[in-house]
């Protein structure tokens, strides 16, 4: 094995020395901050009941930040601790290990987030270090993956802190159809250069929440605002329409293996994705549980 890899599994018994089951319970949680599931179903709740320009950003970002660490892990190849010593695994991971996806990710949402509030920077960077110690704890990534998620984590946003308003800038001068072209030819490009499953899913949300984003700006104008019953509403409607678009249409779409499986499958996360940016917003400004705003932010 890699001198490099054995020190990490070195630096992973050692920390396990003061494992315990309360530990195990913590670090289990504070991993869970870091699934894309938990991503996933918090930058909607973002998206409508906090800040709707914020959450696409993040919905976004995220969604970048992910296709870039499973590009780089089938790129990589590099191992778990879990493949030469499965003894030292508290939890399951699947795929490469190479960077940390938790890691990356932690860095990328949470600290957008603090950007945003302008303050919270101490429990931002709390989170991410928590987030990735959770990792080498539970013995499913080396340090060394843990490092390197961090650090291109790091560069993610900081181009984007960077680059993103002029970005945002020369997108909102384009018109919409142009708008709209660039939503769709650039995550069918990324796909082109990583076409498997997880990308098509990942390309297809991108896709949706682009496309609904460049239109929703121009005609909703949602505000996320109002009273809590309003947003708790908003939350539960939305998600269960995300479930039925996500688990309903596997039931009718092809399986794998059919010819028409990886379209369709982009096209479920497409419409997932348009749903969270488009049809759920104006479906609450039609239901009178949102408003339009009066001033653009």
């Amino acid at each position: 094995m890699d001198p490099i890899l054995e020190w990490g599994i070195e630096v992973i018994v050692a920390i396990q020395t003061i494992r315990s089951p309360a530990l195990d319970a913590f670090f289990q949680g504070v991993t869970f901050l870091g699934n894309a599931e938990f991503y996933f179903l918090l930058a909607p709740i973002i998206i409508w009941c906090v800040n709707y320009r914020l959450g696409a950003r993040l919905g976004i970002l995220l969604i970048l930040s992910s296709y870039i660490n499973v590009a780089l892990k089938n790129t990589l190849m590099q191992p778990r601790p879990c493949e030469p010593r499965p003894e030292i695994c508290i939890n399951q991971a699947e795929g490469y290990g190479l960077p940390s996806g938790h890691s990356q990710n932690a860095i990328v949402f949470w600290g957008l987030i603090a950007r945003w509030a302008g303050r919270a920077w101490v429990a931002a960077i709390l989170l991410m270090l928590l987030i990735g110690a959770s990792r080498i704890y539970l013995g499913v990534h080396f340090p060394t993956d843990v490092f390197a998620g961090w650090a291109i984590g790091i560069v993610i946003l900081g181009t984007y802190l960077v680059l993103g308003k002029r970005i945002e800038t020369w997108l909102g001068g384009l018109s919409l159809p142009f708008q709209v072209l660039v939503a769709l030819v650039v995550p069918l490009a990324l796909l082109a250069i990583q076409p498997n499953d997880v990308m098509v899913q990942v390309t297809g949300a991108f896709a949706g929440i682009a496309v609904g984003v460049a239109l929703a700006i121009r005609y909703l104008d949602f505000d996320a605002g109002g009273p809590i019953w309003k947003r708790a509403i908003r939350f539960i409607l939305g998600v269960a329409v995300v479930a039925g678009i996500v688990f309903g249409l596997r039931l009718v779409f092809p399986s794998e293996g059919d010819s028409l499986y990886a379209v369709l499958r982009f096209v479920r996360y497409g419409l997932a994705g348009a749903w969270i940016s488009l049809g759920a917003p104006w479906l609450f400004l039609r239901l009178g549980l949102a408003e339009a705003r009066t001033t653009r932010a």
